[in-house]
């Protein structure tokens, strides 16, 4: 396999891991295990754990993963040799 067969088909396994995390964060817990988790609530605060999870829970783990792939991204550019300066 070509350098850039190889380059792209990691980062096509990258995305399609970040992402299915996201979906599963987000739809998931936010409204197919909402009624499940709301029978947690957050200490100190009373919300529902499946509320929390649809109304900003998502949205953190949506920035988290921007980072880690920004990370995962900056690494596989050195190794392949096409890393910005």
């Amino acid at each position: 396999m070509s350098d850039t067969n190889a380059y792209w088909s990691r980062n096509l396994r990258y995305l399609g891991i970040l992402l299915s995390i996201w979906f599963v964060v987000s739809y998931g817990f936010g409204i197919l295990f909402a009624d499940a988790l709301n029978a947690i609530r957050i200490p100190g605060t009373g919300f529902k754990l499946g509320f929390w999870f649809a109304q900003q829970g998502s949205i953190y783990v949506f920035v988290v993963l921007i980072f880690v792939y920004a990370r995962l991204m900056n690494r596989l550019d050195g190794e392949f040799g096409v890393a910005e300066e």
